[in-house]
């Protein structure tokens, strides 16, 4: 595991066991803690499959309740990124980005609060997420992926696709000054944080 530049984000390195046959790779075991100390609870299992040139994100899930994710590609190739949206953190505004896909073998585990985006960088790309709380919708938010104070260095795709509700989501100032973005969780010096 190498945690990364946003606090709360590791990448984990996967280890793949190959033969004649092929591949078999152990994606996520509860044997292992994921992040500093505990397994990741799964209350919900998704794929997602995008074509190339499509950018998801940056989505994340308001808190409380929050939702930790745990994520890799299984087919095709990806650039990924985990952005600090967390009012109060330390890293906040701050993103760092790991390539998945077959042969990277790599996943990347994302606190509650984070956002995640990512493009495809392949013809077909599946993306597989292992998450700690159902699907809300109510909860789900998101940030515009192209603002350029976020600058995110997305490759220069043809054919870029982007849904509705990312291209119309707010600028991570926006978010904030609307009370939007989730708060960076209370340390022991910071009791009572409360969003203002």
């Amino acid at each position: 595991m190498r945690e990364l530049a946003v606090a709360g984000a590791w990448e984990v390195t996967l280890r793949p066991h190959q033969d004649e046959r092929g591949t078999f790779v152990e994606l996520y075991s509860t044997d292992r803690p994921i992040g500093p100390d505990r397994p990741l609870p799964i209350a919900l299992a998704a794929l997602s499959v995008s074509r190339r040139g499509v950018l998801r994100g940056v989505h994340y899930v308001d808190t409380p309740p929050g939702q930790a994710r745990y994520v890799t590609c299984v087919a095709g190739e990806v650039l990924d990124f985990v952005v600090d949206l967390r009012v109060g953190s330390p890293t906040f505004g701050r993103w760092d980005s790991v390539l998945l896909g077959p042969g990277h073998w790599r996943a990347v585990q994302l606190a509650p609060g984070l956002g995640h985006a990512f493009t495809a960088l392949t013809e077909d790309a599946t993306v597989l997420y292992l998450c700690s709380a159902p699907y809300r919708p109510e909860l789900e938010r998101a940030v515009h992926p192209l603002d350029p104070d976020l600058a995110l260095p997305w490759p220069d795709t043809p054919g870029r696709l982007l849904s509705e509700r990312d291209r119309t989501a707010p600028t991570l100032a926006e978010a904030h000054r609307a009370g939007l973005l989730p708060l960076a969780p209370a340390g022991p010096t910071d009791p009572a944080r409360r969003r203002t």
